[in-house]
């Protein structure tokens, strides 16, 4: 089957038009026509070889939200016009402890990306969602509720899964104080989810440009982190902190804005390794954990939850042609908040 897209040739050229072969739908798949998808910044990172084992041509996009256009003879989960959207992966082993638990993003032999992996073949690779068009197994499919803006929740496939699994993981709830280090693409959306379960939430950020932003985004305190001593009154202040900074930062002053048993959540990935001093864990019996997005089943719940809240990602809507503007803007931090493509473009 034939696809239109965007795709990368080189680690140094820009995203151009590619067309290209999707398979064929099988028993158990669903074929999207794809009308929205937005741009992460692992699209950037991999269509660069940032990370250095991309494979060429790519064709990137895991937040990807659209229509049900066929089924196979044995899908019982949807039918044709459904909404429904596709997330950071499209496989897994499903028979590992992770996959048996729902954790299909921490399957033990590794979950087949959406863009990046190879097909079931072994051959073919996985093409994302900046294309027309998408085949994946209905397992892998999830259901957008229908009072949401299809292209505005596209971004909760990763940005919207990657704040709120950790946010749930630890219970986050009325009555607690999360602060969200970093507002941008996974900070603006951690600021409403964490809101929407009750929490007082204080954006910590280095932009006093981002103060009136955190509190129309459901922030309840602002504090600019540029000074040298700013983080000093917030000692043993936050049960949690989100740090969503994908760039080398100070980690030890910022636990020590902590509780006594606090966490410090990890979903920005930073390129070097974190100086890391023991005693602000120590002192206070603190901890840092990672998190990688959200297995199906609380993907599904994240979006029934934003479905019943009214919550989307802040998006600007762009064509396919302004897919490179977008990815050096989106690298200079000039988005509010998250680019989406509109696939019908192409």
């Amino acid at each position: 089957m034939k696809v239109r897209g965007y795709a990368a040739r080189s680690a140094d050229s820009p995203l151009a038009p590619w067309e290209f072969d999707r398979r064929s739908p099988g028993p158990k798949d669903v074929r999207i026509q794809i009308d929205h998808c937005g741009i992460c910044h692992s699209d950037i990172h991999f269509a660069r070889n940032e990370w250095q084992f991309t494979t060429y041509p790519c064709v990137p996009g895991h937040e990807i939200v659209g229509r049900v256009v066929e089924v196979g003879g044995g899908v019982t989960r949807y039918r044709e016009g459904d909404l429904v959207g596709v997330g950071c992966f499209v496989d897994s082993c499903r028979t590992c402890a992770s996959c048996k638990d729902g954790l299909q993003n921490y399957c033990e032999p590794g979950a087949r990306m959406t863009y990046g992996s190879l097909e079931a073949d072994g051959t073919s690779p996985t093409y994302g969602g900046y294309a027309t068009q998408i085949v994946v197994d209905e397992e892998f499919v999830l259901r957008i509720p229908a009072s949401l803006d299809p292209a505005a929740a596209a971004p909760l496939l990763c940005a919207g899964i990657t704040t709120y699994s950790p946010l749930r993981h630890l219970g986050v709830s009325e009555g607690m104080r999360v602060a969200v280090m970093g507002l941008g693409g996974l900070g603006h959306m951690g600021v409403k989810l964490a809101a929407s379960f009750g929490a007082e939430v204080t954006v910590l950020s280095h932009s006093p440009s981002k103060a009136a932003d955190a509190q129309r985004l459901g922030a309840h305190d602002f504090v600019l982190t540029s000074g040298t001593h700013a983080l000093v009154p917030l000692a043993g202040r936050f049960d949690v902190i989100l740090d969503t900074v994908s760039a080398q930062h100070d980690l030890n002053s910022h636990l020590n804005c902590l509780k006594r048993d606090g966490t410090l959540i990890l979903v920005g990935a930073s390129p070097v390794p974190f100086p890391l001093a023991a005693f602000p864990l120590i002192f206070g019996r603190r901890r840092i954990m990672g998190s990688l997005v959200g297995g199906l089943p609380q993907t599904q719940e994240m979006l029934d939850h934003c479905g019943k809240h009214g919550i989307t990602s802040d998006i600007e809507r762009i064509r396919p042609t302004q897919i490179n503007e977008a990815f050096d803007r989106a690298v200079r931090g000039a988005v509010k908040y998250r680019f989406v493509i509109d696939c019908t473009k192409f």
